[in-house]
């Protein structure tokens, strides 16, 4: 069986009653893990066991002592689901596992979440998030000309493009075109490599090893060329080409004696990497933007009114727009709407966690990237922020404010701090503003009011949303119905 065929022999779903059959049996697999994305996609196997449990007609809902065991014993001998259209509840819910699974990369994981995608599809055929589910789905996968469909068939679904979907579609083409491009380019660079395009890559790919290591470069080089086209013409996956790339032009950096065509195919791999990871830009050096310190971030608002406004249907319907913008700075989070009667029309700090690309693209002063692991930080902002949108940028100091700043270990504040609590705590940690006000902050009791991709994005129940409305009212100043005053 040929890489291609393993690949397109994954089980696929469609029937809601075997999809949750198999997530059932998929919690038991992973119950007791140590890794962390494991951990996580249990919790939320955990969440659709209960929601399925509620929603089935079929048996009432399970007790709280034991619930979730009785719901696996119910799931694995088959309980019946709604014979109506699957609920928004469930479909939630399913969704949520899915991008849990995908995040963990494994292929049994990356084999349930093609269940679920296959499922939420044959369900709701329309489903922008189960579009776009499947569309990351299949570039995990390799497949990536079937990912550019569902990409645009998702962006046909919708006005909003928080994701950056577009970004990400012109970065395959792109890179498709690169690779197509370095590909001729060995070709040419090594004519013998044809004679070898006949046979099984992996076979091929092992002589040219194999020569390698006894020194016959000359007899290796067109083996490994040939196994690489070869892989190409059975579009194989997307890594497995990456992967032999990769070390094939290690291997030719050691023996290539010609520096001028092998700097040539270097820069057409970097290119087409470099288009898969965020796309095309304009400037790849991110538009002259001056990175920030702390100590700078303060310079930049001392003495000056700050205005922190919520993401909240309260804002949403409140008429404070000429209040808000009369203040001298006006803070933002994550996906902000603005309407300019209700909202204001001014950002000049933009505060958002680097997992989502709402509102990267519009024109602020500062912006400031929140993020608790900073490898996973320094990724989204290679990968997601736009040349000329903001001329200042928080740099690692500014990156955790609560668990950095604050100190306040899991054992102080268990919860993953909010970005509008990370952002907050900063600035009463510096202390240099004169007037700190909170507008519309209920904690999401009016609901979300949020640009529209954005408005099915679950309120995450991983933060401590009582505790931190604790820590603002201890240190408020005034109340009123629309304005928390810290200062």
């Amino acid at each position: 069986m040929t890489t291609v065929q393993k690949r397109r022999a994954r089980a696929r779903g469609g029937e809601l009653d075997d999809c949750l059959r198999a997530c059932a049996v998929h919690s038991g697999k992973v119950v007791g893990s140590i890794d962390r994305r494991r951990v996580e996609l249990a919790e939320q196997l955990r969440k659709l066991l209960v929601v399925w449990g509620t929603t089935a007609t079929s048996a009432p809902a399970p007790a709280a002592a034991g619930g979730a065991a009785a719901l696996l014993k119910r799931a694995v001998k088959g309980a019946a689901t709604p014979a109506s259209a699957i609920p928004n509840e469930l479909l939630d819910a399913l969704l949520a596992v899915a991008n849990k699974a995908l995040e963990c990369g494994y292929d049994d994981e990356l084999d349930l979440a093609l269940v679920i995608s296959d499922t939420v599809l044959a369900q709701r055929k329309n489903s922008r998030a189960g579009w776009r589910l499947r569309a990351r789905l299949l570039e995990a996968l390799g497949e990536e000309t079937e990912a550019v469909e569902a990409f645009e068939k998702y962006l046909s679904l919708t006005d909003d493009d928080g994701f950056g979907v577009r970004a990400k579609i012109a970065g395959l083409r792109a890179a498709a075109d690169k690779e197509r491009e370095l590909l001729a380019l060995l070709k040419r660079q090594s004519p013998r490599a044809a004679e070898f395009t006949g046979r099984a890559a992996t076979d091929v790919w092992a002589e040219g090893l194999a020569a390698h290591a006894v020194g016959d470069w000359t007899e290796a080089e067109p083996r490994l060329v040939g196994a690489l086209l070869t892989l190409a013409a059975e579009d194989a996956p997307v890594a497995d080409r990456q992967e032999l790339l990769s070390q094939y032009l290690d291997l030719r950096t050691t023996e290539s004696s010609d520096l001028a065509a092998l700097t040539e195919a270097l820069a057409l791999y970097a290119e087409q990497r470099r288009n898969r990871m965020r796309g095309p830009v304009a400037d790849p050096t991110v538009g002259g933007v001056q990175w920030i310190s702390l100590g700078e971030f303060r310079n930049r608002i001392a003495g000056k009114s700050i205005c922190l406004i919520a993401n909240s249907g309260r804002v949403g319907s409140s008429s404070m727009g000429a209040e808000i913008d009369a203040y001298d700075l006006v803070v933002r989070f994550n996906s902000y709407k603005i309407e300019p009667k209700h909202t204001g029309s001014r950002t000049d700090i933009h505060a958002t966690i680097h997992k989502h690309g709402f509102n990267w693209d519009q024109r602020v002063d500062t912006r400031l990237v929140f993020g608790g692991i900073s490898g996973d930080w320094k990724y989204s902002l290679r990968n997601r922020l736009v040349p000329g949108a903001q001329t200042f940028l928080g740099d690692e100091s500014l990156r955790w404010p609560v668990r950095n700043i604050g100190k306040l270990g899991t054992d102080v504040w268990s919860g993953i701090p909010t970005t509008g609590f990370n952002m907050l705590y900063l600035l009463d940690f510096l202390d240099v503003s004169p007037t700190l006000d909170l507008i519309g902050f209920d904690f999401y009791e009016s609901g979300a009011y949020r640009v529209q991709e954005a408005m099915k994005l679950a309120i995450t129940s991983v933060h401590e949303y009582t505790s931190e409305k604790s820590w603002v009212m201890q240190r408020a100043q005034s109340v009123t119905d629309m304005r928390i005053s810290l200062r």
